[in-house]
C-alpha cells in the first residue's frame, strides 16, 4: 500500500508538474512579461492604421496578430473536440484576411482564446494533457515567435516604447 501511494504520489506530482509547466509557458506569451514581452502588451495601444502598417515585404502587426488568433481558435476547438471552419491548408490566408476595421476584435479575441486554452489546460484530465502537451508546447513557442515579429514590426515604426520590455 505505501509502494502504491508512493508511486501514486509521484505521477500525480509529474502531471502537476507538466500541468503547471505548459500553463507558465502560455501565460508567459499571453498576459505575464517574464523572460519576454507578452502579446498583449505588445499589442497594446495601436490605433487600427498602425496595425495595418507594415515595412516593404513584412507583415503588419494586424496581419501577425490576426495569424495567431486563427491558429489559436482553431486548436481550441480541437482541444474542445468542436468542428474547425474549412481551411484551404495555404498559411498566407492566415495573415491576409486581416482587416483593419476588425483591429479591435482581433485583440480582444486573441486575448480571450488565450484565456480560453488556459481554461482548458485548467480543467484538462491526464489523458488530454498528455495528448496535447506537445501542442500546448508549440503554442506557447509559435506565440513568443510571432509576439517578436510584432515587437519589431513596432520598433521599425517607432512605435514601441522600450519601457515595456525590449530595449
Amino acid at each position: 500500500t505505501i509502494l502504491f501511494s508512493v508511486a501514486t504520489v509521484v505521477v500525480f506530482a509529474q502531471q502537476a508538474s507538466t500541468k503547471s509547466v505548459l500553463l507558465q509557458q502560455l501565460k508567459s506569451t499571453h498576459t505575464v512579461k517574464d523572460w519576454f514581452v507578452p502579446v498583449n502588451i505588445a499589442v497594446e495601444g495601436l490605433t487600427p492604421e498602425q496595425a495595418a502598417w507594415k515595412d516593404e515585404g513584412g507583415h503588419s502587426v494586424g496581419q501577425l496578430t490576426y495569424h495567431l488568433l486563427f491558429w489559436n481558435e482553431r486548436q481550441l476547438k480541437d482541444f474542445r473536440g468542436e468542428k474547425k471552419d474549412s481551411f484551404s491548408g495555404n498559411n498566407e490566408e492566415t495573415f491576409d484576411k486581416f482587416d483593419p476595421k476588425q483591429w479591435a476584435d482581433v485583440v480582444k479575441r486573441l486575448d480571450q482564446v488565450l484565456t480560453d486554452i488556459e481554461k482548458w489546460i485548467e480543467t484538462a484530465s491526464d489523458d488530454q494533457l498528455k495528448k496535447h502537451s506537445g501542442t500546448i508546447a508549440n503554442i506557447s513557442a509559435h506565440n513568443a515567435y510571432h509576439t517578436g515579429q510584432i515587437i519589431s514590426v513596432r520598433k521599425a515604426q517607432g512605435l514601441w516604447n522600450a519601457e515595456k520590455g525590449v530595449k
